[in-house]
């Protein structure tokens, strides 16, 4: 009787740089939840997710000029990269995806480079000023009211 040992697949941590439309401003959180589903498909496991920076593109994709960057360091199995780029190539919510391995990025800067607090901070603010600009409207209204009332 032979047995087989089969050894865990390998995993090693990747640095992966997500590109999103402008457009997707309007929904952060819907892209952050787009790409981590893109991940845990391919049981990755996040180490650190962040929105790095929202600039303009050197030349137009699919019709834009600026995107948002997300920077994210993950684990997973070298058979997973392939499905993720798949993905993300598939993905109508991506523009461009780019995925390396972290083998030059020390732990401590995975860890420092943590932005989820940061990105809840932001997704929370806009919705306020979301909730604060409807709002708005209907004051500006009621102080004219207020002033015609008080001229007549």
């Amino acid at each position: 009787m032979t047995e087989s040992t089969q050894s865990p697949p390998r995993t090693n941590v990747y640095e992966g740089m997500f590109l999103f439309p402008q457009s997707a401003s309007a929904d952060l959180a819907g892209a952050v939840d787009h790409l981590k589903s893109i991940l845990a498909r391919s049981e990755a496991e996040v180490i650190s997710l962040v929105k790095w920076d929202e600039r303009r593109l050197a030349y137009d994709i699919k019709g834009n000029k600026r995107g948002i960057y997300f920077l994210a360091y993950f684990r997973a199995a070298g058979a997973a990269i392939a499905r993720i780029e798949r993905d993300c190539n598939l993905s109508e919510q991506l523009l461009r995806a780019m995925v390396l391995r972290a083998e030059h990025v020390a732990p401590e800067i995975m860890e420092n480079a943590e932005g989820q607090q940061k990105l809840v901070d932001e997704l929370k603010l806009r919705s306020e000023e979301a909730a604060a600009k409807e709002a708005e409207p209907a004051a500006p209204e009621e102080s004219a009211d207020a002033e015609g009332s008080t001229e007549a």
